[in-house]
């Protein structure tokens, strides 16, 4: 096991020349590798700086980078033009689409005794160890998982082996691991490297990954308060080592701590970035626990059209809403459908505010019923544009006609929280 790079801290400002020199010095102590996939996360994580990770990882390898794997998850296939700007301008052929309802192979599971304890007691299912099944019948030498740990609502921090384990695995796996982290409750995951979730995903590491060559490639990225974005550190290993050390260094540079909670805030939604709530409601993941009771959250959405990131999910959504966590499990319980989507469940209970505060959102393509019908309350996104003016808003408190609100740009690049709530 290895740690092949390390360099990170809160004030560090990695510029891309040294982002690639790092990148090589770490490939080149790999040694020969002639059958290369690189699997990067996909657009939602375009602030990673892992787009850029690939196109080094093309420049260094050549040829012999054979294939990109983007781990989508649930997410919708990337587009060319979506591609081209993530990647640059990489050949379209190398890339792969991971379909997760059909792709993805059983390499094992973790036991259901093991789940029921990370639970605590709360359930009693195994955990299917699945994979896309290029990753482990295509041949490589060397699989390179890239990506950005950040504070996330299932995982706790985002990528390292969830990036292969749920970013390309199968219904069943990603279904049960964002169930189990709703269940056991988000809140006492975000920020927190050592949870429920990812005590799953190592045993599933530990057990049954051991024998596919593959390295991470992780990032932290900064600057989320002062809305510019800063490459803060870089770990590359191929063991849990180079993932804590990364987990660390994003707490101190993606956990927003603030000293009281926030009554009003108002977050922007990068309409290239986010189309669904099923990716928008990262505003309400990631400000929970800096809202105050009775707090007001604004979404602006000028991209979102839809509520789930395919047809299926999306009825879903529509059929049950963002109802609270003691509605959902009545329904999952009481209904087929929905037992069997339990991501779609968890995302059910992410999404809500549990009655705690009011969420509004500003949907450019979805109308006041449709809003209103999965639990939310609309506004009208031209009408809060001219109020809310993302240009003219500063990341942080703002004053706007006496008014005070907390002014987020981008959900996705880090958590906020106020003390005693954390």
């Amino acid at each position: 096991m290895s740690l092949y790079v390390a360099k990170g801290s809160p004030d560090l400002d990695i510029s891309c020349t040294e982002l690639e020199s790092l990148l090589f010095e770490a490939l080149g102590k790999l040694g020969e590798r002639r059958h290369v996939l690189a699997v990067p996360p996909d657009l939602t994580r375009r602030e990673s700086r892992a787009g850029e990770l690939t196109r080094y990882a093309y420049d260094y390898y050549g040829s012999r980078l054979e294939a990109v794997l983007p781990a989508l998850g649930t997410h919708a296939a990337m587009s060319p033009s979506q591609l081209t700007l993530m990647f640059g301008n990489m050949p379209f052929e190398l890339f792969r689409v991971h379909h997760w309802r059909v792709d993805a192979e059983t390499l094992g599971e973790v036991p259901a005794t093991f789940v029921r304890e990370q639970s605590e007691g709360k359930l009693n299912y195994s955990w299917p160890v699945q994979v896309n099944r290029l990753i482990r019948r295509g041949g490589f030498d060397l699989v390179l998982s890239l990506g950005q740990v950040v504070p996330h609502e299932i995982s706790g921090m985002a990528n390292y082996n969830k990036n292969i384990l749920i970013g390309t695995g199968g219904r069943e796996s990603i279904n049960r691991s964002h169930y189990l982290g709703a269940v056991y409750g988000m809140e006492r995951i975000m920020g927190r490297a050592e949870n429920p979730v990812r005590c799953v995903l190592n045993y599933a590491s530990d057990h049954f990954l051991r024998e596919i060559p593959i390295v991470y490639a992780l990032t932290v990225v900064g600057g989320s308060l002062s809305g510019n974005t800063r490459l803060r550190g870089l770990f590359i290993g191929d063991d849990v080592e180079c993932f804590h050390r990364a987990a660390e260094l994003s707490v101190a540079v993606n956990l927003e701590m603030l000293d009281r909670p926030i009554r009003k805030a108002v977050v922007y939604l990068d309409p290239q970035e986010y189309k669904s709530t099923w990716l928008g409601n990262k505003a309400v993941y990631r400000t929970r626990m800096a809202l105050a009771d009775g707090a007001n959250l604004i979404i602006l959405a000028p991209g979102v059209k839809e509520f789930g990131e395919d047809p299926g999910i999306d009825g879903l959504i529509r059929k049950y809403g963002y109802r609270g966590t003691a509605r959902t499990l009545a329904s999952v319980e009481a209904n087929r459908d929905l037992a069997n989507d339990l991501s779609a469940a968890a995302h059910l209970i992410h999404g809500s505010s549990e009655g705690r505060f009011s969420i509004t959102w500003c949907p450019a393509h979805l109308s006041s019923e449709e809003v209103e019908g999965v639990g939310f309350a609309y506004g009208d996104l031209r009408t809060m544009l001219a109020r809310y003016d993302p240009a003219k808003l500063q990341p942080g408190k703002n004053a706007v006609d006496g008014e005070e609100i907390f002014f987020i740009a981008n959900p996705g690049l880090g958590l906020w929280a106020y003390r005693g709530r954390f």
